[in-house]
């Protein structure tokens, strides 16, 4: 039994898409445990570019089984556009399955999170507005929708109309329009005869997987710093993407999972609102956004950019157990003559070498900077470590000393070929 978890370490973005893509040509399946739509994974391979947002990244290959468990959300119709359109690419989606135990995002639940937003104005959360949220409330407070109900229709249009009749009180009050139950339930109709095929007892099928001694890669969504637990609270995703969260979200036990890799981009981004210590307000964080086309898979939306924020990933290194660390982008650093790597906090003349929990705190902070020389040539066609330039070389080691955990790949391009392995993940 080989399984490898994939998360992120800071606040998504962190390049997951094509690590667990690269990865996949060694898995025998991919296990997509957490979220919704709200994540996305972008992966290039042969000049092509393909985005997902709910179907795990080994679909790209043939032979992969790819899992969306029970720990996840799902938007049918997204899921459903996201299969034509894969298939569309020259795809087979034979070997995908879905939770039957995966709660569904229902229209109501979209409606609920963008009008909870605009409530909170200025205090606004910065979600996708694609009903995650509040799908996980009802999840949580045990009126949810789930794969399942599909396959008992009475079962389905009962919930359907109790709970569309509860958000309709809701939307009442905040001077919405009401829903109407009976058009959603026509509309899910043609969803539930489509996905039918795909509904499985997926907890099931990984054990079974796992006990035959197959590879298994379970693929995490956003980022560590986005755990409801553990990230930057209330600025957080409604789910656990961390590592301990794969264990309920794709119903195996902890003593079935081998290895945990935390996938880190060689400087820091942030999509949304909340705290980010080693954000650039300058140029050098226009730059960044620039060179690393850093804007949202989902969104679209500009990412917040800053230099790599040590506190942050040491952090995750803790709270996943990381065996190991993936470094990607580095070569978005390549036109840099200086680069900067944030290793403590200054707050009331103390150095904090941890991120504190209080978001006044995190406001207050000003990041403590060592500076480390560029190395300003191309990386994007070494293909061994030992290739990268000397600076470049010095830039990933000091990462990973101060972060506590060896750095077993390097990304240095979107592309598959573009990655060096300085240590075997399925060993």
């Amino acid at each position: 039994m080989v399984s490898v978890v994939v998360v992120g370490t800071q606040w998504g973005d962190e390049g997951k898409g094509k690590i667990i893509d690269f990865l996949s040509a060694q898995a025998s399946m991919v296990v997509r445990c957490t979220g919704g739509s709200n994540a996305g994974h972008t992966v290039v391979c042969g000049g092509n570019t393909y985005k997902l947002h709910l179907v795990p990244s080994g679909i790209l290959y043939d032979g992969v089984d790819c899992i969306i468990a029970n720990g996840t959300v799902v938007d049918l119709k997204a899921l459903l556009e996201e299969i034509d359109t894969i298939t569309s690419q020259g795809f087979s989606v034979d070997r995908l399955k879905l939770s039957d135990r995966a709660q569904l995002i229902m229209p109501y639940h979209i409606k609920l999170d963008n009008m909870q937003e605009l409530a909170k104005g200025a205090n606004k959360i910065g979600t996708t507005g694609r009903g995650i949220g509040p799908c996980y409330e009802d999840k949580v407070s045990r009126c949810g929708i789930r794969v399942h109900h599909l396959l008992n229709w009475p079962s389905f249009e009962k919930k359907v109309r109790n709970n569309t009749a509860e958000k309709n009180k809701i939307f009442a009050m905040n001077g919405l329009p009401e829903m109407d139950a009976e058009a959603i339930i026509e509309e899910y109709k043609g969803y539930a005869e489509r996905i039918k095929p795909f509904i499985e007892d997926t907890s099931v099928v990984v054990n079974e997987a796992l006990d035959a001694g197959r590879k298994v890669l379970f693929e995490g969504a956003q980022g560590t710093l986005l755990d409801i637990d553990h990230g930057t609270y209330p600025y957080v995703t409604s789910s656990s993407p961390i590592s301990g969260g794969v264990c309920p979200g794709a119903g195996v036990g902890p003593t079935k999972i081998n290895r945990v890799a935390g996938i880190a981009k060689a400087y820091t981004t942030r999509v949304g609102d909340g705290p980010f210590p080693s954000e650039l307000f300058d140029e050098m964080g226009d730059k960044l956004r620039e060179a690393g086309h850093e804007f949202g898979t989902t969104t679209g939306r500009p990412r917040r950019c800053g230099w790599f924020d040590v506190p942050v990933v040491k952090y995750s290194v803790l709270v996943n157990g990381l065996s190991d660390i993936v470094l990607t982008k580095l070569d978005i650093l390549d036109g840099f003559e200086e680069i900067k790597i944030c290793v403590g906090y200054e707050y009331e003349g103390k150095i904090l070498r941890s991120m504190p929990a209080d978001l006044h705190i995190l406001s207050d902070l000003k990041p403590v900077f060592e500076t480390m020389p560029g190395w300003m040539c191309d990386t994007t066609a070494c293909r061994k470590y030992e290739e990268l330039p000397e600076n470049a070389r010095k830039y990933v080691e000091r990462i990973e000393e101060l972060c506590g955990a060896p750095i077993s790949i390097v990304a240095i391009g979107c592309d598959r070929e573009q990655t060096i392995i300085r240590r075997d993940l399925f060993e």
